[in-house]
């Protein structure tokens, strides 16, 4: 009996030595670098276990053995759940590197830049054809209601989100704005401010210029003058739908439209386009100038005249450099 006892207790500690031994190569392979040879970014679906994620992620090169993740997860998971999403993981991440990466629910970082100028139209095809968003856009917002800017998102956020944070974003940014307007401007409400921000917007895109192309604006307001701004006509012609690529011409001026500013006396019934924050605050920041006239320079720029004299004087060198730069050379 004592012999049998004896067989018993070196049987139990070599089956213990064993066991230790087993444990420890396994928590070895579990924290060593694993077979990854780049960085690789991957999609773990919503739903799915850890046998199907820790297959998934033998079969994509992140583990070398996805019984050793598996096990590793359930031993020394602390049971926190991996997390669905789009996940970054570094070259040779561990097996346990590879589990704290799906714990911690730190999803890959997407962008998405809206340019300043675009119609709402352009910004919803946009984001239609943005990959990693999800859902259609149901949500129906007009011109000048989303802000241009660069977005954050993760992978799976729907487009209806996204453009509730476009939304949301130009209102935080007008009401600031709004609040520290200078005095006496042409116009009393912030959508006003809004549609006179998009016309600065589509008229110039040097940050130096709007304030002084807003100022112009405001002067023919007060002065009861047609604010004559070539993209209310081109608005008035394509409804902010479809690209317009060629020059305007007289019978486009003619166009009747309540966007057609060379008719029309005031501001038009609403923004023409989505304008960033600077022409928001060119609009209600206004340069104080006495001009009331611009036209381009020819090299991006534009030039300003009090009078009208001097404005097509303005105008004629302008078409005389166009008429320069279209003459053909030898």
């Amino acid at each position: 009996m004592a012999r049998l006892m004896r067989w018993f207790a070196v049987a139990s500690i070599l089956a213990a030595i064993a066991i230790a031994s087993i444990a420890g190569y396994g928590y070895t392979r579990f924290v060593r670098s694993g077979p990854l040879a780049g960085d690789l970014v991957l999609i773990i679906p919503k739903g799915v276990g850890i046998d199907d994620i820790s297959r998934f992620l033998e079969n994509r090169g992140v583990l070398d053995s996805y019984h050793v993740f598996r096990l590793g997860v359930r031993l020394f998971g602390e049971g926190r759940p991996l997390k669905a999403g789009e996940y970054e993981f570094p070259k040779g991440v561990s097996p346990r590197g590879a589990m704290e990466i799906l714990q911690s629910g730190k999803t890959v970082v997407r962008r998405l830049t809206v340019p300043e100028g675009l119609t709402t139209y352009e910004v919803l095809d946009r984001l239609a054809k943005t990959e990693g968003l999800t859902g259609s856009i149901t949500l129906t917002p007009g011109d000048g209601e989303l802000l241009p800017e660069t977005y954050h998102f993760s992978y799976g956020d729907s487009r209806d989100d996204m453009v509730r944070r476009m939304q949301a974003a130009m209102r935080d940014t007008l009401s600031e704005l709004w609040a520290r307007r200078v005095n006496g401007l042409p116009f009393d409400t912030m959508n006003k401010a809004v549609i006179l921000a998009s016309i600065v917007e589509k008229e110039t895109g040097r940050p130096d210029e709007r304030p002084r192309v807003a100022g112009v604006f405001i002067n023919r307001l007060r002065g009861k003058m047609r604010l004559q701004s070539d993209p209310t006509v081109v608005y008035a012609i394509t409804g902010g739908r479809i690209a317009f690529e060629r020059p305007l011409t007289q019978k486009d001026l003619e166009t009747v439209s309540p966007y057609n500013t060379y008719l029309n006396v005031g501001l038009p019934p609403a923004p023409i386009a989505n304008p960033g924050r600077a022409s928001l605050e060119a609009a209600l920041l206004p340069a104080d100038t006495g001009d009331l006239y611009f036209v381009a320079d020819g090299n991006g720029g534009h030039v300003f005249a009090r009078t009208l004299a001097e404005h097509n004087q303005n105008v004629a060198r302008w078409r005389a450099l166009m008429k320069a730069r279209a003459a053909p050379t030898e």
